[in-house]
Formats: structure tokens, C-alpha cells, sequence
């Protein structure tokens, strides 16, 4: 019998799949595995059998699963107020807004906290438009921005089209993608600059992922992004920079704003803000922007905004970052992670392009080896079924390896705390699976 009627599933997984909706997913396809146990950098299937987490699950465990700062951060506040209305504050909730303001790039100072990162970039869209008066949002296409209205409105992944025709306002810009795109990574500011010029007076932000996660760990130029900020700047918009994937030291920086030095007038952010420990979103802005609301309202507000626990798991989690140098240290064992995956790129004609900064990498796969012919395609995020991508990350996953692939490219983004023996196992299981890749390749 197939898979897809549940025979293989043990009485968690069954019960999970009547009752629970798998997310961007057939339903029909959904084949949910029973998580029973987790340390360090692994975790254990009901079966019995261990993976090293090389993807951080959705690029978001960058401290791995045994924080214990954190753990005792999140029992501690639940003994002492677990919840209070957000008109309310916690010692938690302060705290944390004054260390965001300590670790984010230059003079970013006051934070509205949400549950995720696509709140976090709902709230990012209204208050630049509050701002400015402009009700124009410019993104690109490779771009992945959240799930809620407005965040995948102005989302470029091809998961936004069942929900269009979204929000008003929501124009898509081309990408600094010099391996899969016709124009070059700086021509593209030529275009987003003669965009600005042809809308008039009217966007009220650009937002970009300073580094591109989930559709392609995509990496501009160093200079690209300064100067992205300049044309925004020349155009009267703001600079909105999504961190919420390569933010907190998975770039071997802070955030992917600070890789190019550049301080963004509004940054978003979520996943390693407690390193998934807690749901927890932030939206922090300039003193200018800030002082704005202080005469005009902000009309905009969560039941949950700045939950007590959230709140002190995100404390706890910065305190871990700079307590164990984690950041500096992403940086570093991020070169050795650099090596082998070049080493890989070597041994496998099947790898078109290795690409990364830090412990924020990807691998893109190629039917040929003399020209881009991926495998996977943009449509598939859409389609029903699998690709030689998604057979390339299960046969890693079956050695002992998990490996996220999005469209036509393996995400490495492992916790911060992973060793170099345990990138050497992974990358093992890798080399192993590639085989499949190359052993598909056009002749």
C-alpha cells in the first residue's frame, strides 16, 4: 500500500495527519514524522534513529536543543507571571528591548515584539506606510516574506499566488542573482532605481532579505546593498532589511545587514531571536521613526505582543550568544564549512554553485555541468509530487543528515554550536546523496 494513506505512520503520526493540516502541502502528501527526542545538534525520530539537524529544522535552531539558559529562562518567567496584557510590561519584555537596541546595526532603538516573522514584517509594512504617508511596498521575486496577508502579498515565492490579488500597493522587483538570473546583481539597482522614478512619489519602502533564505541563499555584491539603500533614500522610501532568517549570528554577524555594513531604517526579525524556543517576532525601528508615533497613533497591536515567556527566552538567547561567542565562532567554523562544501563541488558534476556566508549556505544542484539546467523549477513549490532535489535531501535524511531544499537548492544552516566532526558526518551523508544528483544528470 502507498505511504500516503498512513500505513507507514505510527499512532501519533496517524492521529497527527487526521487532525492536523500539514503547511504548504497537499494534504494527500503529507507524511508526518514523530519527533520523540532532541540534544545538542541532533534530534531522534520515534524509531530510534538520530539525525544531525544540518538545516537548524526551518533555519531557526540556531542554538541547537539543549540551551539551557534558555530552558530555565522559560520556567523561570512562567513560575513568576507567564502572561500579561501588552499594556502591561515585564522586566522580560524592557530588557530585551533595551539588548535589541545594544545588538542590532546603529542607532535602531525601539521594538514592537510579535509572534512571528511574518508579524513582524505585517507590522514593518504599516509602519512605513504610516510613516510616509506612501502606500507602496517594493520586493523582489526570489523573496520569501511570511504567510499572513501582507507579508506573502509582497512575498516573490511562488507560494503567494494563490493568495493574490493581495494587498494594494505590492510591486516586485528583479534579484541580485548572478548564477540563475539575465541581469547582473548591479544592473538590477539600475532597475529598481528607474522603478522608484516611473511610480513617482508614491513607495513608501523597499524590503529585501539582505541575504536570501528560502528561495536560494542568494548573496549580492558587497556593495549592493549600501547602494540600495542610497536610491531608496534618493526616492523618499524607506530601507526595510527581513533578518528574520539570517539574523543572530547564522552569517557569522549579527544580522545580514551588518555582513555589508549597512543600518536599515526598519529591520524585522524572528527564528534565532530565541533560537525557536519560543515563538517570538520584533519589528525595531530608528529614533526618527519612533518619534513619529509618539503624536500619531499606531494602530497596531497583538493580544500576545511581548508575551512574558517569549520575551525572556529571547533575553536568554542573546545572553547565549554573546556569553558563549557564538557569534564570532559561526564565523569561523563557517570557513570550515566553506571548505567542504567546495571539496563537494569538486567531487560532484551534479553541484552548478556553492554559495554562503557563514553558517548560511547553500547548495545548487545542475542537470548539466557546463550551464544552469536545474532540477527543480519555481512551479514546483506548487506542484504535486517530488524532484531529484527533494530525492537528493531524503537520501540524506535516510544517512543520518537533515537537509531543507527549497525549489533547486539544499540549505545548509546548522545550530551555531555545531562542531567540525559533526559538519564532517553530515557532509559524509552529503557526498552519499549526491550521487543521486549526478547520477541524473543530462548526458
Amino acid at each position: 500500500m502507498s505511504d500516503q494513506d498512513g500505513s507507514s505512520l505510527n499512532k501519533i503520526e496517524q492521529l497527527d495527519k487526521e487532525h492536523v493540516f500539514g503547511t504548504w502541502s497537499y494534504q494527500s502528501e503529507v507524511q508526518p514524522t514523530q519527533i520523540i527526542d532532541s540534544d545538542g545538534v541532533r534530534f531522534t525520530d520515534a524509531d530510534g534513529q538520530e539525525f544531525i539537524d544540518f538545516s537548524g529544522q526551518l533555519m531557526c535552531s540556531n542554538l541547537g536543543h539543549s540551551a539551557e539558559h534558555v530552558t530555565e529562562a522559560i520556567s523561570d518567567q512562567a513560575d513568576e507571571t507567564p502572561y500579561v496584557a501588552p499594556n502591561f510590561t515585564t522586566e522580560a519584555r524592557a530588557r530585551l528591548g533595551e539588548k535589541l537596541a545594544e545588538v542590532t546595526p546603529g542607532n535602531l532603538s525601539k521594538t514592537f515584539f510579535s509572534t512571528s516573522g511574518t508579524e513582524a514584517v505585517e507590522a514593518a509594512i504599516k509602519i512605513a506606510k504610516f510613516y510616509t504617508g506612501k502606500d507602496k511596498i517594493i520586493s523582489r521575486y526570489r523573496s520569501y516574506h511570511g504567510a499572513t496577508y501582507g507579508s506573502i502579498s509582497v512575498t516573490g515565492d511562488p507560494r503567494r499566488l494563490a493568495a493574490e490579488p493581495g494587498i494594494p500597493g505590492a510591486i516586485k522587483a528583479p534579484d541580485p542573482y548572478a548564477y540563475g538570473s539575465t541581469m547582473d546583481p548591479m544592473e538590477s539597482l539600475d532597475y529598481i532605481d528607474e522603478m522608484l522614478m516611473l511610480e513617482g512619489d508614491t513607495v513608501a519602502a523597499i524590503l529585501v532579505e539582505p541575504i536570501v533564505g528560502s528561495n536560494g541563499i542568494l548573496v549580492p555584491p558587497e556593495e549592493y546593498l549600501p547602494r540600495l539603500k542610497e536610491i531608496a533614500h534618493d526616492h523618499g522610501a524607506l530601507l526595510i532589511c527581513d533578518e528574520v532568517m539570517a539574523g543572530f549570528g547564522r552569517t557569522g554577524e549579527w544580522f545580514g545587514s551588518d555582513v555589508f555594513g549597512v543600518q536599515p531604517d526598519i529591520m524585522t526579525m524572528a527564528k534565532g531571536l530565541t533560537g525557536a524556543y519560543q515563538p517570538l517576532g520584533a519589528t525595531i525601528v530608528t529614533p526618527e521613526i519612533a518619534e513619529h508615533f509618539e503624536d500619531n497613533m499606531l494602530t497596531h497591536g497583538h493580544t500576545y505582543a511581548g508575551h512574558p515567556i517569549a520575551c525572556a527566552a529571547g533575553l536568554a538567547t542573546i545572553e547565549t550568544y554573546q556569553e558563549q561567542n557564538l557569534i564570532e565562532r559561526a564565523s569561523d567554523i563557517g570557513d570550515y564549512l566553506t571548505d567542504q562544501l567546495d571539496d563537494l563541488a569538486t567531487a560532484h558534476p551534479s553541484i552548478g554553485d556553492t554559495r554562503g556566508v557563514g553558517l548560511f549556505q547553500g547548495i545548487e544542484l545542475s542537470k548539466r555541468s557546463d550551464e544552469r539546467v536545474p532540477f527543480g523549477e519555481r512551479e514546483d513549490k506548487l506542484a504535486k509530487g517530488g524532484t531529484v532535489v527533494d530525492e537528493v535531501a531524503q537520501t540524506a535524511y535516510e544517512e543520518g543528515a537533515y537537509v531543507a531544499n527549497m525549489i533547486n537548492t539544499l540549505i545548509i544552516a546548522p545550530p551555531l554550536t555545531i562542531t567540525e566532526a559533526e559538519i564532517d558526518e553530515a557532509i559524509d551523508a552529503l557526498d552519499y546523496a549526491l550521487e543521486v544528483s549526478d547520477a541524473a544528470m543530462e548526458d
